[in-house]
């Protein structure tokens, strides 16, 4: 006789994921009790009546994991299970205030200006390098350039100085600029939304199997050009007090590496998982809760994106095996149909809509597919 429990076990990518170890940080590890004297046969009996285990990634890498235990054995992962829904998504939770509705999607020039900004940042080390070894170069005979002295005001300055340091304020200018473009383009589309279009499904919205819907839309605009859809799956960052809580920590104590200090309002309102610093997502205006840029998901599959149909539109499933919806405080499996409306000279509009999504009835094991985590490097067109 023994005690069953549903263990979560949760390494989630933090915001630049790149410039982590993932072997090297603490995995949070979550236990909630189910049972008790319970021999191996009642054991699974009461587990097939539950969602199937699933394992994302691996333990030396990214992890998403909810498996069963027997005190401390794992149950065989060959079982059937049920193919019910978890528990429903909760109505005030970070899927309504940030994934469900229209979007759009931000200005080019974000992604181009931090290509400029690592240029820029090199040729300033690059310079500065030189200036300190030009006098070494001028004994040995070495011509120099650009180590002139150029006056402002009451002190002298380096010509390479004069002409490089300009150069960084570039893609500051640059950012500024889309962010006002971002801005107003924000302003322009809340003063006249388009209606919301009407999708009836056709299909269970099952793991694994393809979607069957349709489309449409009670009104479109003149620049609307091309439209196509596709549906994708994805975790959602955990709670911050859960992920805290799972790995042994006070909620006020010093963070675990990948996530920062807390800052106050974003994370009592879940607009924010404490890792992105504010740097996940381009300016927003403040009078959409959540904001009209579409965060990205750090681990995330996308299916292929397919044209909408007049009539029904079958949409293949997401590669890989995934679990079906799941949103507990630490693991968050979330499923999202996304429409993609082509505006010709604008950027795309994009409309979310969030799915519930049936387990399949075996244990799911996938790879975690680590995504960027900056909205405008993070669009579904270069996703796929």
């Amino acid at each position: 006789m023994g005690r069953l429990f549903l263990e979560e076990r949760i390494k989630y990518p933090p915001f630049e994921s790149y410039r982590f170890k993932p072997e090297l940080l603490p995995l949070a590890i979550k236990k909630t009790e189910l049972a008790t004297d319970l021999s191996r046969s009642e054991a699974y009996e009461k587990i097939r009546n539950l969602p199937p285990p699933f394992r994302v990634g691996n333990k030396k890498s990214w992890l998403v994991e909810r498996r069963y235990t027997l005190d401390d054995e794992t149950l065989k992962l060959d079982e059937e299970h049920a193919q019910e829904m978890l528990e429903a998504v909760p109505t005030n939770s970070i899927v309504q205030k940030q994934r469900v509705g229209w979007y759009l999607t931000p200005n080019v020039v974000h992604k181009q200006a931090r290509k400029i900004m690592n240029i820029s940042v090199l040729v300033l080390l690059l310079t500065l390098t030189y200036l300190f070894l030009e006098p070494v170069l001028s004994v040995w005979g070495v011509p120099s350039f650009g180590t002139g002295r150029v006056r402002f005001g009451l002190l002298d300055y380096p010509v390479l100085a004069v002409i490089v340091v300009p150069i960084l304020f570039v893609p500051i200018i640059l950012r500024v600029g889309a962010n006002f473009s971002d801005l107003l383009k924000q302003r322009k589309f809340l003063a006249s939304q388009p209606k919301e279009p009407v999708i009836s499904f056709h299909s269970e919205t099952t793991s694994g199997g393809n979607l069957s819907i349709t489309i449409e839309f009670p009104e479109t605009m003149d620049n609307w050009n091309n439209m196509s859809v596709l549906w994708r799956v994805g975790v959602l960052p955990p709670s911050r007090n859960a992920l805290m809580a799972a790995l042994g920590r006070e909620s006020q104590s010093q963070p675990p590496p990948g996530l920062t200090t807390e800052l106050p309002h974003h994370w009592t309102v879940d607009l924010d998982d404490g890792t992105g610093g504010g740097e996940d997502s381009p300016m927003q205006t403040p009078d959409v809760k959540g904001g009209l840029f579409l965060r990205p998901m750090r681990i995330m599959q996308q299916s292929e994106i397919v044209p909408i149909n007049n009539g029904k539109t079958i949409i293949p499933p997401p590669i890989g095996n995934w679990p079906g919806t799941i949103f507990s405080p630490l693991i968050r499996i979330h499923w999202e149909l996304v429409i993609i409306i082509d505006r010709g000279d604008a950027s795309e509009l994009l409309w979310v809509q969030p799915l519930k999504v049936k387990h399949p009835a075996l244990f799911c094991e996938n790879e975690a597919i680590v995504n960027s985590g900056r909205t405008e490097t993070n669009h579904p067109l270069s996703i796929s």
